[in-house]
């Protein structure tokens, strides 16, 4: 793979793990589920080896380079996602102050629509696995699942060595198909990829939207409408403004 600038990705020793926290009643969803989350255990793992080769080379010509020195990545145990709005066909743009992030997926942890009442509404808001729903800022994925609401976005570095806090921050991203990219984020609100487009590092069967406003609620939403097809915008649901945001698979992040 041929990356503008040169970087070398760090393998750890600990394993890509999954989860399989789904409600054992969803048997139809638990195989997509399941199915998704078996490909996210081995993306990590094969999206690293594939880039070693080209990494390895890279990191030798840096050598000879003084302006172009080697990146190193730490991978992160398990995948994270990023909830990223942004021009489809850009490469680079502004905004990224209102990137957001899960450091875990959130499907397995989440809430079906018609469940709401029994699971979530009916305990204070608070779901089983320990998320609190926020009626005003709420998320579903294409499933029909809500999710917890994500963090924003790291967009800070900090060189370990002279503790020097950096106004950006670097992470390995894919949308799972053709392109492994680094994104830069900082904290003026600028982002840029190294390679490709936003849309290419989008994962498309990843659908997500937030849906918010006072009159806003789960029992609006219409079940017929779930699942959301690959690439397709989120359905609106009554009293909702909804905002739908492209999801980024996150395999790692710069070392400095």
């Amino acid at each position: 793979m041929t990356m503008k600038t040169p970087f070398l990705v760090t393998l750890l020793a600990a394993p890509l793990t999954a989860h399989a926290l789904v409600p054992s009643q969803h048997k139809g969803h638990i195989t997509q589920s399941q199915s998704r989350r078996m490909a996210l255990s081995t993306l990590l793992t094969t999206t690293t080896s594939l880039l070693l080769p080209n990494a390895s080379r890279a990191a030798s010509s840096a050598s000879t380079s003084e302006d172009k020195p080697a990146r190193k990545f730490q991978r992160y145990p398990s995948i994270r996602f990023i909830a990223a709005l942004g021009d489809p066909k850009s490469s680079s743009g502004t905004g990224s102050e209102s990137w957001l992030e899960w450091r875990d997926d959130p499907g397995p942890r989440g809430v079906y629509l018609k469940d709401y009442d029994r699971r979530l509404g009916s305990n204070n808001n608070v779901a089983p696995a320990g998320w609190t729903f926020n009626p005003q800022d709420w998320w579903v994925e294409e499933h029909g699942l809500i999710m917890s609401t994500p963090t924003p976005l790291s967009r800070k570095s900090l060189n370990k060595d002279t503790k020097e806090v950096l106004p950006e921050k670097r992470y390995l991203v894919t949308g799972d198909r053709q392109i492994t990219t680094v994104l830069t984020v900082r904290t003026n609100g600028t982002w840029e990829l190294e390679k490709g487009t936003l849309y290419d590092v989008t994962h498309l069967p990843c659908r997500s939207a937030a849906y918010r406003g006072e009159a806003c609620a789960p029992k609006n939403a219409n079940l017929k409408d779930f699942p959301v097809k690959p690439g397709a915008e989120m359905p609106a649901i009554s009293g909702c403004e909804k905002q739908d945001y492209a999801v980024l698979f996150v395999l790692g992040e710069e070392m400095i």
